[in-house]
């Protein structure tokens, strides 16, 4: 599917660009915002080959990832990214991840941008089950999962090398009988 283009009252999901890059990097650059992500801060030649593979793979079919970038509708501002990779070791599943910008944190984007990505999986690309991973100590992601009506699953012991340790993830899915149930 080419392009992405979805939206709640606030908030926009569209394909990436090339002028992205900086606003990406506010994100991917920020030791704040990158604090319970799976990787250090990027650098701004990382996140320019980031967007420029992004760009890329957008338009290869089968379409295997969807990077997106999460506008904010009133300002037209990139303040955050969301990425759906289809899983090739489960039928119709995908694997999900936002990140906003730290000044954006606190408003409610989170939920917005988790219903986004939950609302293109399983209406758009047809999906059966959308998973993501968290920080144990994320607890507001923990909480913007739990009010989209994620369940958590468990938690991947040792599953992410960040900063010279192994860290646990803590497993939040949907399925989409479940997604119907939520829009009802």
């Amino acid at each position: 599917m080419y392009p992405v283009k979805r939206s709640s009252s606030r908030l926009e999901l569209r394909e990436l660009v090339p002028e992205d890059v900086d606003a990406v990097l506010a994100i991917y650059g920020s030791p704040e915002a990158t604090e319970h992500l799976s990787f250090e801060p990027r650098t701004r030649d990382q996140v320019d080959q980031i967007v420029e593979r992004s760009i890329a793979s957008a338009t290869t079919e089968p379409r295997s990832e969807y990077a997106l970038a999460l506008i904010e509708r009133h300002r037209r501002e990139l303040i955050g990214f969301g990425r759906l990779a289809l899983d090739p070791h489960q039928q119709r599943a995908a694997t999900f991840g936002f990140a906003l910008r730290p000044d954006t944190w606190g408003v409610g984007y989170g939920l917005e941008t988790v219903r986004l990505l939950l609302g293109f999986g399983f209406e758009d690309l047809g999906l059966h089950r959308i998973w993501g991973a968290r920080s144990p100590l994320n607890e507001a992601s923990a909480k913007t999962m739990a009010a989209a009506g994620m369940v958590e699953e468990g938690t991947i012991r040792s599953h992410i090398m960040k900063a010279g340790r192994w860290r646990d993830s803590v497993v939040h899915a949907m399925l989409d009988d479940e997604w119907r149930s939520l829009c009802r």
